[in-house]
């Protein structure tokens, strides 16, 4: 570990793994990106938290595309299964608890079809990035019953973005480099999100939303 930030050396020497310790500095840069898009341009997704967590189930799997197949196949079971259980008149936790089921089952589904078909990095994804994926079931869940199924779907589909452009700038390796040299370099998110704290001008999506009011005449 040459060129290695002495802190970052020691605690590796202590049995910290090198891993754990890259993730948790670069988690400030992935949630400040997060408010980033949330504050100025506009991208909701499922808040701050959720397109985190689901950036590094994204990187838990052993190739991008294959958590982005667990993560539609999650969102369109869901989907399906709250649809016919809408009729059941279930209560709310019961509810979920039966679509946790239903998706936990279609996740082991898919992945026997990946192990048939020789896909071995399906097969292979660990439980870790499986279940972050199905406890997104109760969240998109939520929004349908507040907002309606089309707002859970954009927002989704908002989350599945930020968390594809959050999983690049996490196996960056320039930054992952950065960050083993200079681990105070994610402190520098505090005064950006400072910055974005106290945004008071209109996101982009509203620029293009209003852009027939604030047209110039």
């Amino acid at each position: 570990m040459d060129n290695v930030n002495p802190f970052i050396t020691l605690a590796a020497a202590n049995g910290v793994p090198l891993d754990t310790l890259v993730l948790v500095l670069i988690l400030p840069i992935i949630v400040t990106m997060i408010a980033f898009f949330r504050q100025v341009i506009g991208i909701k997704a499922f808040g701050i938290y959720t397109p985190a967590i689901i950036t590094f189930a994204l990187l838990a799997t052993s190739q991008l595309k294959y958590g982005i197949t667990i993560f539609v196949t999650v969102i369109v079971v869901g989907t399906i299964t709250r649809y016919l259980l809408k009729k059941a008149r279930l209560l709310y936790l019961p509810r979920v608890a039966i679509m946790i089921t239903v998706v936990g089952f279609s996740i082991l589904l898919l992945l026997f079809v990946g192990g048939t078909w020789n896909r071995t990095g399906l097969a292979g994804v660990s439980i870790f990035p499986i279940l972050i994926m199905i406890t997104l079931v109760e969240k998109f869940i939520a929004v349908q019953i507040e907002k309606g199924n089309r707002a859970a779907v954009i927002l989704s589909l908002e989350t599945l973005f930020i968390s594809i452009i959050g999983y690049y700038i996490a196996s960056w390796p320039l930054l992952i480099k950065m960050i083993l040299n200079y681990p105070w370099i994610s402190l520098l998110t505090i005064p950006i999100n400072i910055f974005l704290g106290k945004w008071t001008g209109l996101r982009l999506s509203e620029y293009f939303r209003f852009r027939q009011i604030i047209k110039p005449r």
